[in-house]
């Protein structure tokens, strides 16, 4: 959750919350991606059919992409974005879909989600995280090559009528809706932070466009001269990771989708195994690693991080706690908390100084522009020496009834946050510990939250996995960690000289 929100907020422009409170679908041409696509206006429309971009294409890439930007954390700059653009562009000239490489814009998102996609007009994006998630130059050429063959395909416009909603974001919008509250106009959490900006819609690809982009991917990857088995095992490290982060979040946490499978990495490996037969060719391992070392790993903490249950965001000085069983994920502009008995997210809004008002303001933001709602109780309190106001209204949802509950904070007379929260009716009070655990923070616990980022090491004849893992920078599954990171099987043991990959506290 950045504090740009609020900056924006306070020059009076409308901004979209991005969080994983993240994705709403709108009818039109898509980006494409391992787990999602971006979506745009139908009259911006892509040609269907193959070929090079076209003249409306690039027009249309080029109207969108400072907003994505904007939505995805923003550009990062310097050396290692300067080689993802190095390799993007390499690979995206492969597709036909421009003879020239500066018809392509490649770009290396600030986020710390595992994702990658195209939109049409030559733009392709891929996050840090998913960088830091590789092991070779090859890998990255495969993942940038799968997304760029989403695009020539044009499968985004084949497929723009199957979108369906998330009820966690990938980046933006917020719908909460999800299983609680089905098809009601309710659910549309923070469209007080709405712009016109495209929003991210999760499309379900058909197996066979998903085999495509895969198989597009790895004919990009042998005319580039790069070792087409690149797919097979950076889709093996995807799921790996997948694996992993829904044993870390534990059994009571809902992965979503866009964090699991789209479709499942694993059941592609060994079709992108066959798909790259026999032939040979780079991967650049060390090259990759040298220009990725150093690179900003997780939350960026002018973001906000998550430190397990907790929040902490040292730029807004704002803290607070979810109960177990829940789980977080960050955004730019948000943070979403999900788990099976409730669903709620932190975000801001205009604020004139009457909490009561802002209140009911994200209300009839929730209610969205077809639905009436406002609270039914308001309750003025004081929650850890912050002004607040509880507001809760019981809401008829089909066959269901569900409770909505904001609870708002003063920070400054021109500052306000708050909770909206949706739960069955009647467990409400299953976020009252996270309500009442947002408190301000000090400057001196501002300043003791440092990023992680990732440090290239050599393996000494004396260190084992167990040695390098002891030192990455977390206190739970530091071997499983070290060994997705880095692509290593439960079994595999290092090779004295050779380099890995370890997340580090930077500075």
């Amino acid at each position: 959750m950045s504090d740009t929100a609020q900056t924006r907020r306070e020059a009076g422009a409308p901004v979209q919350v991005r969080g994983r409170v993240r994705r709403i679908v709108l009818a039109g041409a898509a980006g494409c991606s391992l787990f999602a696509c971006a979506t745009v206006p139908q009259q911006a429309q892509a040609q269907r059919g193959g070929g090079a971009i076209t003249a409306a294409e690039a027009r249309q890439g080029a109207e969108y992409h400072p907003q994505f930007l904007q939505e995805f954390g923003g550009a990062m700059s310097g050396p290692q974005a300067t080689y993802v653009e190095q390799i993007g562009k390499n690979i995206a000239v492969q597709s036909g879909l421009a003879n020239s490489q500066s018809a392509f814009t490649v770009t290396l998102l600030n986020s710390s989600v595992d994702n990658a996609f195209a939109i049409p007009g030559g733009y392709v994006y891929i996050t840090r995280q998913l960088v830091s998630l590789m092991n070779n130059e090859a890998e990255l050429a495969g993942v940038l090559g799968h997304e760029v063959g989403h695009v020539a395909a044009r499968h985004s416009a084949q497929r723009q009528q199957v979108a369906q909603r998330n009820s966690i974001l990938g980046a933006i919008g917020s719908v909460l809706s999800g299983v609680l509250l089905g098809n009601s106009q309710l659910g549309q959490l923070g469209q007080q932070l709405s712009s016109a900006v495209p929003q991210l819609a999760t499309l379900k690809y058909s197996r066979s466009q998903e085999t495509e982009a895969d198989n597009l991917g790895i004919q990009y990857l042998r005319s580039a001269g790069y070792d087409p088995h690149a797919m097979a095992s950076v889709l093996q490290s995807l799921a790996a990771q997948n694996a992993l982060d829904a044993q870390i979040q534990g059994s009571n946490a809902t992965i979503p989708e866009w964090a699991s499978t789209h479709p499942d990495p694993a059941s592609r490996v060994q079709a992108a195994m066959r798909q790259a037969g026999s032939a040979t060719g780079v991967t650049n391992r060390d090259t990759f690693l040298t220009r990725i070392d150093g690179l900003l790993y997780g939350d960026d903490p002018h973001q906000g991080v998550i430190e397990g249950n907790s929040f902490i965001h040292p730029d807004m000085r704002l803290t607070f706690t979810v109960p177990n069983g829940f789980y977080m994920v960050n955004g730019t502009q948000a943070v979403s908390i999900n788990g099976q008995s409730g669903q709620a997210q932190l975000s801001t809004g205009p604020y004139s100084g009457n909490l009561e008002t802002y209140v009911r303001q994200a209300f009839q933001a929730i209610g969205g522009q077809n639905a009436q709602l406002a609270p039914q109780t308001l309750q003025r309190t004081t929650i850890n020496g912050l002004p607040a106001v509880i507001g809760s209204a019981r809401v008829n949802s089909g066959q269901n009834q569900v409770d909505v509950t904001v609870v708002g904070y003063e920070f400054a007379r021109n500052q306000a946050y708050h909770f909206a929260a949706i739960t069955p009716a009647g467990r409400a009070a299953v976020f009252n510990p996270m309500f009442n655990s947002l408190r301000r923070i000090s400057q001196a616990e501002a300043a003791q939250v440092v990023p992680r980022k990732l440090s290239v090491v050599t393996a000494a004849r004396a260190d084992t996995v167990q040695t390098l893992a002891r030192r990455m920078a977390y206190t739970n599954a530091q071997e499983a960690r070290f060994r997705v990171l880095n692509g290593l099987a439960s079994n595999a043991q290092l090779v004295p000289g050779q380099r890995y990959k370890i997340v580090v506290r930077g500075s």
